[in-house]
């Protein structure tokens, strides 16, 4: 079987180089960027001082300079917020966009002609690679797909699973897609991360669905009865992500009490 390949238009790239590029992102993201050999990738985030989730990236190491793979509507205000930290360190941030572009690719290994361009995805294995490279190049791979994968995984995507600025990484699942590292250093928001980890304080989860019927729109409640337990995100293919309250979807659970959304079932998968 040949792998699968998907142009994601919707992503942008930075760039961040200089000197003092791996100690600039290593005092700032929720992931260990020291160890980050070339060629490889790791999923990371970066927080209000309050450990809200302001964006959330895949850092790809490329020699001595590094790569952030992050939504395009998202690069512009991330440039500038990671600019706001510089101040005299020696780090060159820009948008690449204009002239870099992202693919993903699964169901198999990149061929030769990506050797240098392609990363294992580090949130999941199933997930497959992420290509950068040239937009010419990367924009001809086409669309095999990829949302109706990302969503089978169970994996979220900032803006339609959760809202950027208003929940904390462990709400989007970032612990369990290796996007937080709890032996690293300092980072911004790093002790609201490591209470809510030993408290036990953690509310909400992004949580597979069933949709038995046509799928809700984004933004849909999830009901138990009247009681809104979630709220939608995105869908395909007979599935749908969501941003669930725990405690109310274990109780629904434990009462065996069916879920709805706009009128359709739905299924919450377990685990």
């Amino acid at each position: 079987m040949s792998a699968k390949s998907a142009f994601l238009s919707d992503r942008g790239v930075l760039r961040v180089s200089g000197a003092d590029a791996t100690a600039f992102l290593q005092g700032l993201l929720t992931n260990d960027i020291e160890t980050l050999l070339p060629g490889a990738a790791r999923y990371a985030g970066l927080l209000t001082p309050q450990g809200k989730l302001l964006f959330d990236f895949l850092v790809l190491r490329e020699g001595d300079a590094f790569l952030l793979d992050c939504p395009l509507d998202q690069a512009a205000a991330l440039t500038k917020r990671l600019g706001f930290y510089r101040l005299r360190a020696k780090v060159t941030i820009e948008d690449a966009s204009a002239d870099l572009s992202v693919a993903a690719l699964w169901d198999g290994a990149p061929d030769a002609a990506w050797k240098g361009h392609a990363f294992a995805d580090p949130r999941d294995a199933r997930l497959g690679f992420r290509l950068v490279g040239p937009r010419a190049q990367v924009a001809a791979l086409g669309d095999a797909g990829y949302e109706a994968h990302r969503i089978g995984l169970g994996v979220p995507k900032g803006g339609i699973d959760f809202v950027y600025g208003d929940i904390f990484p462990h709400d989007a699942n970032m612990d369990l897609l290796h996007g937080l590292d709890f032996e690293k250093g300092c980072y911004v928001g790093q002790e609201v991360v490591s209470r809510m980890r030993h408290r036990g304080t953690l509310r909400k989860r992004i949580v597979r669905l069933r949709v038995l019927g046509a799928a809700p729109a984004p933004g849909t409640p999830v009901l138990d009865g009247e009681l809104a337990v979630g709220t939608l995100g995105s869908s395909s293919d007979g599935f749908a992500l969501a941003q669930m309250r725990v405690d109310r979807l274990d109780e629904a659970r434990a009462a065996g009490r069916p879920l709805s959304a706009g009128g359709v079932r739905v299924e919450a998968e377990e685990g």
